[in-house]
Order: C-alpha cells, then structure tokens, then sequence
C-alpha cells in the first residue's frame, strides 16, 4: 500500500492536502512527503508557509498513517482526524515554495480513540518542526 494514491488514505482534498506520499511504515512509526507549491492555502505573500500549514501538515501525516492501518484491516473509505491538542509545537524554521517536507510520525498510546503521538517535519536534513499532538480518529462503519 505504500505509494498508494494518498487521496485513499485520507479524508482532506485540495485546497488543503497537506502530504503527497506515505513513504514508509514501520511498526508505530511512518514517513510522508509534501512539496510546497504556489498557490499553497496556507502561503503567506512571501512565500513561506503558514506555523498552521505545519501543523496541519504533521495532523495529516498522523492521518495518513490512520488511513493506512485503516486499509490493512479492510477500510473502504479512510479514517476522519480531528486535533485534540498540540503540545510543545516548536518551529525551527518556515519552509517556502518548493521546499520538501519529510515529516516522521511515531504513535504513543491511544485511550478512546485518542491517539497521542509526536511529530518531526524535516527541509532535506534539517529540523524545521516538532510537535506532540493528541488526535481523535474517527473509524467510519
């Protein structure tokens, strides 16, 4: 399923996809990629991207992942995500129009159907953004 279509793994579509590829799932750890593109929903006039397209780029990261696990089990349509808490959000640097993110997601617990996990988006090597979120998934019938 890796390098499946990512519109079957999650719920957002344009203006606000925010992940292109699950590039690797390994046990409760995964990996994604999104270019930034002109036009982006959340550029600013100069280019750069929004603190909140960070975030919302680590969220659908999580639900990328979501919706994977999601398909193992025989899922027709992906998981809705909700961000319950952002905690410790730290940004090191705002990409701009075509960079490529590379954001790594590693679950913790989940209680109830909330799912706390940390999240790491990367320029090329570089660290641009960590956070730990709490998320609530919600698995469709």
């Amino acid at each position: 399923m890796i390098g499946e279509d990512i519109k079957d793994l999650l719920p957002q579509r344009d203006p606000i996809l925010m992940v292109d590829a699950l590039l690797n799932v390994d046990g409760d750890e995964a990996q994604t990629s999104f270019t930034i593109r002109p036009g982006n929903f959340f550029l600013t006039d100069d280019g750069l991207l929004e603190v909140t397209g960070l975030i919302e780029n680590i969220a659908q990261s999580a639900s990328a992942f979501a919706g994977y696990k999601a398909k193992l089990a025989s899922a027709v349509e992906p998981p809705m995500g909700y961000i319950g808490e952002v905690k410790n959000f730290r940004c090191h640097h705002r990409p701009q129009t075509g960079d490529e993110l590379h954001t790594f997601i590693r679950l913790g617990t989940e209680v109830g159907g909330v799912i706390l996990l940390s999240g790491e988006t990367r320029v090329k090597e570089e660290i641009i953004a960590e956070t730990q979120m709490k998320i609530s998934i919600q698995q469709n019938k």
